[in-house]
């Protein structure tokens, strides 16, 4: 029998679908997912993708990657690198379009002080807009290879966001915790501890590499404490949430948008609680665990 190694486990299991998608045309596949937003979320993004709130394109000196910024008096900016080729960058427009669209509430319904939300709540925004995009896409599909890479997409993002992150924020509170208590952190013990998380997360099956306990040495966000749980959080909070607003009616829409209005106006548990999900409780992410099941059985039986 073939060894089961670490770096199968970010081989695809699928081949990637052809698909090639203008950035005109990944605007409206973006609007359209988002219209039970309703009108003014829907025209404002739009209206803003089209003009002038994104850097587009890959360009000589520029940095890889997306993300979204901007300031309180002015409109949000997104940088992307994007790719008419690749349907994944379709989704990054989504991701940082909820971050836009978080800042561009805020900014107008809070103070300047009470304007800037935490990084708790800004990966709701965005992945909930994934996941809005996900289910269209996933209902507008018009081949089994486009639905199935659709379904393998957002399962290894669920992989890699729920539970890859997770083992990441176990990784941190151990090391703080080893050096709060006085222990050295070594190269010897930081990859010590990283191996054992990789033996307990992927199980005795998977042959690790000897090198494989270097990548607890690579990870940027370790440099931000305890950033990284906040991804898991996340995810589960905003699946929950595209649940509730998608069968839901007007009042789970507005309870939606008092979540992106709040800014930094209450604490993130509160913020959340309004918006109809508590963060407080272990069912988002119980349901999220639930959903990257059902993901899984889907793709057993299409394969």
């Amino acid at each position: 029998m073939q060894e089961f190694r670490h770096y199968d486990v970010y081989a695809p299991l699928v081949s990637a679908a052809k698909k090639t998608t203008n950035w005109n045309e990944a605007v409206n596949l973006v609007s359209n997912a988002l219209s039970p937003l309703g009108d003014e979320y829907v025209s404002t993004l739009r209206t803003g993708l089209l003009g002038r709130w994104a850097d587009r394109y890959e360009n000589k000196g520029k940095r890889s990657g997306a993300f979204s910024s901007g300031c309180f008096t002015g409109d949000p900016y997104i940088l992307m690198n994007y790719k008419e080729d690749s349907i994944r960058d379709v989704f990054t427009l989504a991701h940082e379009g909820g971050h836009s669209m978080h800042s561009w509430y805020s900014a107008r319904n809070n103070p300047f002080p009470h304007y800037n939300y935490t990084i708790f709540e800004a990966e709701v925004a965005s992945t909930f807009n994934e996941e809005l995009l996900f289910r269209y896409l996933v209902k507008q599909a018009d081949s089994k290879e486009l639905r199935l890479y659709l379904i393998n997409k957002h399962a290894d993002d669920l992989l890699a966001t729920l539970y890859r992150q997770t083992m990441f924020a176990e990784f941190e509170k151990i090391t703080h915790g080893l050096e709060e208590s006085g222990v050295p952190l070594t190269v010897e013990i930081l990859r010590g501890e990283y191996r054992k998380l990789l033996e307990k997360y992927f199980g005795p099956e998977m042959k690790l590499e000897d090198t494989s306990d270097l990548e607890g040495l690579r990870i940027p966000h370790f440099y931000r404490a305890f950033y990284v749980y906040k991804y898991a959080t996340g995810v589960s909070a905003a699946l929950a949430l595209a649940d509730r607003v998608l069968s839901g009616g007007e009042k789970e829409r507005q309870d939606y948008f008092t979540f992106l209005k709040s800014g930094g106006s209450r604490f993130p548990i509160q913020s959340l609680k309004a918006a109809g999900v508590d963060m407080s409780s272990p069912n988002p992410v119980n349901a999220a665990c639930a959903v990257f099941g059902k993901l899984v059985d889907e793709l057993e039986k299409m394969l």
